[in-house]
């Protein structure tokens, strides 16, 4: 037999191309955001299908997967709605339209009914009623599962993201490998990015267009040459510091305008990780903060992952997004080596194609 997979809500690509990694069959990959064709299709064997996942025709999803293979579907919905930065801004009883991407996920496994499911998605999801809904569901459709919060540095991740992974199947107990990598195994930045070529303030790499930084202002240039690898706003002179800082409550935005150390993963990459004032985005040693190919090794992108043409010029904002929004490539291929580990304990013979 074979393994077809269908990835929906899959961005740019970091859980296809984990999964390829893995050995899996991707077919396709479905999402709302047409801007992430290019990435998508230009580093996967599989095709694009621009759609929305709440509305999709199931039947659409049904005909992606080779007839007589074992089905797996993957998906990452949005996780904006329940992420801590979300969460401390949010109304008391505001509800994120994005909420109903979880339950549009479900309707799709209802409607398909894959051998094999993978869920990936913020820790701060399993304190949510939509998560109880989602593992009430599965139960209720024969699905065992489990789940857990994985510290991607034990997969490969040269990041200190933490992400909660859920696998269920039709064909009995699942569970995700165990870590890969001991403590003092896991992947530094510098083992990350160390060799990539010097960059200036404002600077571009001459062979790789997206080895480029955002210039710092002057005061924030002043800031980051006072900055220590690991260290906080504390390092500065007095005049550098923002009224924040100044505050009690500045004291716990230690991190904000920091520089990463060489010799530890890194911080969890955001949508705003190429700017210095939006979390521990600095440079370990050049006065800078990180260039978008270095927030995309950090997420283990492929060093020569193709984001844009080699003609096109970009919007960096959506590149960001793009980049920080994708499943670590690394943790993709752990959920993929978890998936066939499972069904060779599960007595399914699979093809060598």
């Amino acid at each position: 037999m074979t393994v077809s997979v269908v990835d929906l809500f899959c961005g740019i690509g970091g859980l296809t191309k984990g999964l390829e990694f893995a050995g899996l069959d991707v077919i396709a990959g479905v999402d709302i955001d047409e801007t992430c064709r290019y990435a998508y299709e230009m580093n996967n064997k599989s095709k694009f299908i621009q759609g929305d996942v709440s509305s999709v025709d199931v039947n659409q999803i049904k005909e992606l997967y080779s007839k007589g293979s074992v089905r797996v579907l993957v998906g990452c919905a949005p996780c904006q709605p329940f992420s801590k930065y979300t969460q401390r801004y949010r109304k008391e009883g505001h509800k994120d339209e994005k909420w109903k991407l979880l339950y549009a996920f479900a309707n799709i496994i209802k409607g398909v009914k894959p051998e094999v499911i993978s869920m990936e998605n913020v820790p701060e999801l399993a304190k949510e009623a939509v998560f109880s809904d989602f593992l009430s569901f599965l139960t209720d459709e024969g699905y065992r599962f489990s789940w857990k919060i994985v510290y991607c540095p034990d997969y490969g991740v040269p990041q200190k993201r933490k992400r909660l992974v859920l696998l269920a199947s039709l064909l009995g107990d699942i569970e995700l490998i165990p870590p890969l990598y001991e403590k003092e195994e896991y992947l530094t930045v510098r083992d990350a990015i160390g060799d990539l070529p010097v960059l200036k303030n404002g600077g571009q790499d001459r062979e790789d267009s997206i080895h480029c930084v955002t210039k710092l202002s002057q005061i924030n240039l002043k800031r980051i040459q006072q900055s220590i690898p690991g260290g906080t706003w504390l390092d500065w002179d007095e005049d550098l510091r923002l009224p924040c800082h100044k505050k009690s409550t500045g004291k716990s935005y230690g991190a904000v305008y920091g520089r990463m150390a060489w010799n530890e993963p890194s911080p969890t990459i955001t949508t705003q990780f190429y700017g210095y004032g939006n979390g521990r985005f600095g440079h370990p040693e050049q006065d800078r903060a990180l260039s978008y190919r270095e927030g995309a090794i950090l997420q283990s992108f492929p060093k020569d992952y193709k984001f844009i043409g080699e003609e096109e010029s970009f919007n960096r904002r959506k590149l960001g997004i793009h980049i920080g929004n994708a499943v670590p490539v690394e943790l993709g291929r752990a959920i993929g080596l978890s998936i066939l580990k499972h069904l060779k304990e599960m007595g399914v013979g699979l093809s060598e194609e």
